[in-house]
């Protein structure tokens, strides 16, 4: 059986054929390309990314569609319909709680029906439900009636972690913990893990958002803003300190012949290790993989939680060992106020035995949309906007300062410790409905105008709760926090200029 035979009949098990249906139109260089990118692709952990998709978040946790759908012959919903009840229930306040009580509870069977079908379409406007049928209304109360308990009984108990403010620290503690970091500095146990792996699209450039130039004087790309954190140690210790880059696939080569193109910022270039993040095919709602063209998987980035199976699978985790590293730091390209070397932080985190540290900056407002440390269950976590309250986002303690106000700025210290506990177990997956152009039946491009397909990321704070305790440290945000997320306005080039300029012109 040749290569291709083998391949077809293995995507065919799978339902996933559709992959090679322009196989014989394509040219020689193309099918092999595709025929490369097949195998690479865990088939079995598509089908897992799918079963996610047709539960909502809700389901993960209470598993109500496989005890009340799946076992249960006479009563069953399609695909469509399970999705756009959970997502309904799973989205319910109030409003949305008393519409439907009365429906249940004011309504014959026939109105039930024609009740139920204009709520859930104005609910939905993306989605399409053709018909209820009387055994679909049944199933929908006793499903609804079982959702409005699970969100009341089955929740997180999240509650406010502990934080520590920087700016509050005694000089006595500061030249401690000083001290603690020079240690580990001059012992050659520390390293820095930067996520490159976007690009500039969003910023208007063509090209890794690293190389992006920032209108500073002098001009500097991100990555060499980055580079001058370990420059001054360098200068200041004379230790080198190892810098590890996740690329993407679509911007490594690039990313590399930037460097060489600019002698790696005049840091050591056999200190400097590039490697790429994983990513996962995007799936359209009927669990089929999609076409970015005629010969190629449409996949994307597994997201920033991806860096630990990243790291493993490039062999990271082992060539920090070899080198001694028991610490090291994670952030990601566009924070250009980012100390990727903190002394005072890398003492605390030794000095109170923390296989986990990360920074935090108090949250602009109450309504900012940012993730934010807590406890969940007990363990260290984040909790985003939009899984609390408003009556939780506005809690405040005996200082009149928020209980949920430490947002997640992404800067991290790691004990290598934790990768084996981390890689002991995979991370959750997180579905996210996009807009994604694709390649049809006939092999012609769509643009779609609405989401149409689902992508797959692990969130690097899901790691946190295999720590018993985690260190947040507080950190003034116009002296450690200026992203370039956006070409204009908020977060944008000009925004980080300034805070960047202001800082350094201190």
């Amino acid at each position: 059986m040749s290569k291709f035979e083998e391949i077809k009949q293995e995507l065919g098990q799978f339902g996933q054929e559709h992959i090679l249906q322009f196989y014989n139109q394509l040219e020689p260089n193309k099918q092999n390309k595709l025929l490369e990118q097949i195998p690479q692709i865990d088939l079995n952990l598509v089908n897992g990314l799918y079963e996610i998709t047709k539960k909502d978040d809700a389901n993960l946790y209470n598993g109500l569609l496989k005890n009340e759908i799946q076992n249960n012959n006479e009563l069953k919903l399609d695909v469509i319909k399970q999705k756009v009840f959970f997502k309904t229930f799973f989205d319910m306040n109030d409003d949305t709680k008393m519409k439907l009580d009365n429906i249940f509870s004011n309504s014959n069977n026939e109105q039930k029906d024609k009740q139920l079908l204009h709520f859930f379409r104005s609910k939905q406007e993306n989605e399409c439900i053709d018909n209820i049928t009387q055994n679909d209304v049944e199933l929908v109360q006793k499903l609804y009636n079982a959702m409005k308990q699970e969100k009341e009984e089955i929740t997180d108990d999240i509650k406010p972690i502990e934080y520590t403010d920087k700016s509050k620290l005694t000089q006595e503690q500061i030249q401690k913990y000083t001290q603690i970091g020079e240690e580990v500095i001059k012992n050659n146990e520390y390293a820095v893990v930067t996520m490159a792996g976007g690009q500039g699209t969003r910023l208007g450039y063509n090209g890794p958002k690293g190389s992006y130039i920032l209108d500073i004087v002098p001009q500097k790309s991100l990555f060499e803003i980055m580079c001058d954190n370990l420059k001054v140690i360098r200068q200041e210790y004379n230790v080198v300190i190892p810098w590890y880059i996740m690329t993407s696939k679509e911007n490594n080569e690039d990313t590399i012949r930037f460097f060489e193109q600019n002698n790696y910022f005049d840091y050591p270039k056999e200190a400097v290790t590039f490697f790429v993040q994983g990513e996962l095919p995007m799936l359209f709602t009927d669990g089929k993989i999609v076409m970015e063209n005629k010969w190629k998987i449409k996949e994307g980035a597994d997201g920033h939680g991806g860096i630990f199976v990243a790291m493993n699978k490039n062999k990271i985790n082992e060539d920090m060992k070899q080198k001694g590293i028991k610490y090291f730091f994670v952030c990601g390209i566009d924070n250009i106020l980012a100390k990727l070397v903190d002394l005072v932080f890398i003492g605390m985190t030794v000095s109170e035995n923390y296989l986990i540290a990360s920074k935090s900056v108090v949250k602009a407002n109450a309504k900012e949309k940012v993730g934010v440390f807590c406890l969940r269950n007990g363990r260290p976590s984040v909790v985003e906007y939009s899984e609390i309250s408003e009556e939780m986002s506005n809690q405040v303690d005996e200082n009149g300062e928020l209980k949920f106000g430490e947002a997640n700025i992404l800067a991290h210290i790691f004990n290598i410790d934790m990768l084996d506990k981390i890689d002991k177990e995979q991370l959750p997956y997180h579905v996210a409905f996009k807009k994604t152009e694709y390649i049809d039946e006939k092999g012609q491009l769509v643009i779609p105008e609405k989401e149409n397909a689902y992508k797959f990321e692990t969130f690097i704070f899901d790691a946190f709760y295999k720590a018993d305790k985690m260190l947040v440290l507080r950190v003034k945000r116009e002296e450690e926090f200026a992203p370039i997320k956006n070409k204009e306005g908020v977060d944008s080039p000009q925004t980080a200029k300034e805070l960047y300029t202001k800082y350094w012109n201190k």
